[in-house]
């Protein structure tokens, strides 16, 4: 009996240590993985450190830093080191509009000129125009004269008043280009309805409640434990990130977090907790320009097709600093990656080859060509963020080239959906009589056809 009884006790143990060993190697490759690839880009100096954050199903896959706070220290990542977001600050920013919406305060259809003081030449422009980067306003991080104004702290009003000189870019509604100006007026108008700074605000209402103790606005001059130094990559070594007063980055940029933090909030935001569910579908979901077209760009949130997945998300890129938050819901997968130098190896680029350790990519369906490829041909010229956008369109015998302005190569337009219209990655570019529209996510933009 006895022995019976210690025969079967090993057999458990045996059992459970080949169970621990099934799951252990998984999460060991993985880990391994990213180990290998932040490691190669902090030897090869690209960057000069970066935080890792991979939850699913109640499970950190990934908690992780690497390389330097301060490469003049050689001071590694702290615990819950504070990154500069840049703009990951928008869906905060977006999230206190809608809680003062809820509240009774304002409006997403009232015409901002309702809170804040702006001449718009007579054209209405929305909160949500705001939010969602339809307004047509002018972005001031394009404007030639911020670039002065930013290393210098004045009143925000003056910033108001310089974008307020500039012509629109479009009609309100009628295209979505990327806008910061949007943003910090969103900041300024959070302010006059709660009677609160922009700060306190968040700080009341998000932070303190969620306890996000180590996410704050960013300061130039406060001393904060575990905060991160920032750099730019250079060919020849990383350099100092310049100087930027955080008077101006506001609401459309300027909070600082750590990777823990922002997954409370991300868990928080998507799992219902943060605000009702019609307020959160609100928050999530893309509107539509004037002429019914649909587009990917919600409020402080794209949400979009991510090669078979769906995926809300945001990035952020400021002196020093990149950020990207994604959010998979079907798969409840969140990925969190910040990284303290500004070049070609950003956290979107680490999130990204992060997905596809995690996730099968799902082409997207080739449809056979039914369209005349040479009365697609030409060159096509429009608005784009901050400068206006060519683009020269070759026709193959079984596809099309795209080349931008100032590339020196052309792309190849390979994957055909149908309906005139080509994925290139996620992008979508569609040609319609005489236009191109190209559908970048965080823009949408409609190119004429030069005669």
């Amino acid at each position: 009996m006895r022995t019976g009884l210690i025969t079967l006790i090993a057999a458990i143990v045996l059992i459970m240590a080949f169970r621990d060993k099934e799951v252990s190697p998984g999460k060991s490759s993985f880990s391994q993985y990213a180990d290998s690839l932040f490691q190669t880009n902090v030897d090869s100096a690209f960057i000069a450190g970066a935080s890792i954050l991979v939850y699913q199903h109640g499970d950190k896959l990934l908690d992780k830093s690497y390389g330097f706070a301060s490469l003049e220290l050689s001071a590694p990542i702290p615990e819950n080191a504070s990154f500069e977001i840049g703009s990951v600050t928008k869906q905060f920013t977006a999230a206190a509009i809608l809680k003062l919406a809820d509240a009774g305060k304002l409006n997403l259809d009232d015409d901002f000129t309702k809170y804040l003081k702006f001449d718009t030449k007579g054209k209405k422009v929305t909160i949500n125009n705001l939010l969602n980067h339809t307004s047509g306003i002018a972005s001031y991080t394009e404007l030639n004269e911020f670039w002065d104004l930013s290393i210098e702290s004045h009143k925000r009003d003056s910033l108001v008043r310089l974008v307020e000189k500039k012509d629109f870019l479009f009609e309100p509604g009628e295209a979505l280009i990327y806008n910061n100006s949007g943003y910090f007026f969103l900041g300024l108008i959070i302010e006059e309805v709660s009677g609160k700074s922009y700060e306190d605000f968040l700080q009341e209402n998000i932070f303190d409640p969620l306890g996000m103790n180590h996410t704050y606005y960013c300061s130039t001059q406060k001393v904060v434990k575990g905060k991160v130094y920032g750099y730019n990559y250079a060919p020849d070594g990383l350099k100092q990130k310049p100087y930027l007063d955080h008077t101006w980055p506001y609401a459309a940029g300027s909070l600082c977090s750590p990777t823990e933090d922002l997954l409370i909030w991300m868990k928080a935001l998507h799992q219902g907790k943060i605000m009702k569910n019609e307020l959160y579908h609100s928050l999530i979901t893309p509107g539509t320009l004037a002429d019914g077209t649909r587009v990917r760009y919600a409020k402080g949130l794209t949400n979009s097709t991510n090669f078979g997945h769906q995926m809300i998300a945001h990035g952020g890129g400021i002196h020093g600093f990149l950020s990207e938050t994604r959010y998979f819901p079907n798969e409840d997968l969140y990925i969190i990656c910040l990284v303290n130098t500004t070049g070609p190896k950003g956290a979107g680029y680490f999130a990204e080859e992060i997905t596809w350790k995690l996730l099968d990519k799902i082409p997207y369906q080739k449809e056979k060509i039914d369209i005349d490829l040479q009365a697609i041909a030409g060159k096509y010229q429009g608005q784009g963020r901050g400068r206006m956008l060519s683009i020269e369109v070759a026709s193959l015998d079984n596809g099309l080239t795209i080349l931008f302005e100032g590339a020196q190569t052309p792309d190849t337009l390979d994957t055909y959906i149908g309906h005139s219209t080509w994925m290139k990655n996620n992008d979508i570019i569609t040609f319609q009589p005489d236009r191109c529209l190209t559908d970048f996510i965080s823009g949408f933009y409609s190119l004429e056809k030069m005669k």
